[in-house]
């Protein structure tokens, strides 16, 4: 583990982020240990991720994908039913943000480059919205490390440890497939009364005394 990860670093950002804890959980905000974190997947250039932060806590960031984290990038209303199931039925998450009308799950490194091939062979593969899929040689913008009330990337499970828990391209594909079976029993309507025949005799039995 880099020095700048220990808890003498001379980086501010972490003394800022740990004033506003209290113990408090708040899902959208960034904890010390989330941000070292984050800064971590900037491999060798750590330490100025971390003074770009410290000048601007409030403005998003890009950082690369493929060894600290992969992303997998889907539809918000599908990502939805997709962390329905995962909280619900599952084994939860790890970070998940929305950026430019998409969802971003945070998942396993190596997960961008083994999930398509997983729906290409799963029964449900081709009712799942595609998703986007960033692993190695890959960026995305992170939300800020403080909440925000611009229009850009939020998180809606920000990352509060030094080691959060990823899903692997198994636990998001099982997600995918859950989400479209949920969505496809919704659309089912089921009746104990038989469809109506067209050509049948319809009486009036409101004058029947």
């Amino acid at each position: 583990m880099t020095t700048w990860l220990r808890d003498d670093t001379p980086h501010d950002i972490f003394r800022f982020l740990r004033q506003g804890d209290e113990g408090r959980h708040q899902t959208a905000r960034v904890t010390a240990d989330g941000a070292a974190w984050l800064a971590s997947a900037a491999g060798g250039r750590e330490g100025a991720a971390l003074t770009r932060w410290e000048s601007r806590p409030a403005s998003p960031a890009a950082l690369p994908c493929g060894t600290v984290f992969d992303v997998v990038n889907v539809d918000p209303v599908f990502g939805r039913r997709m962390l329905d199931r995962l909280w619900e039925e599952g084994p939860g998450s790890g970070p998940v943000a929305t950026h430019r009308g998409r969802m971003m799950i945070f998942a396993a490194p190596g997960t961008a480059q083994r999930l398509p091939a997983l729906l290409d062979w799963e029964e449900w593969g081709e009712a799942v919205p595609r998703p986007l899929c960033h692993g190695r040689g890959d960026a995305v913008t992170v939300p800020a490390l403080v909440p925000s009330d611009s229009a850009g990337p939020r998180w809606l499970v920000a990352p509060d440890s030094r080691h959060p828990w990823l899903p692997g391209p198994e636990v998001v594909l099982w997600a995918c497939v859950r989400a479209v079976r949920a969505a496809s029993a919704a659309d089912v309507r089921v009746s104990i009364f038989p469809p109506a025949d067209p050509d049948a005799n319809v009486y009036d039995v409101s004058r029947r005394r």
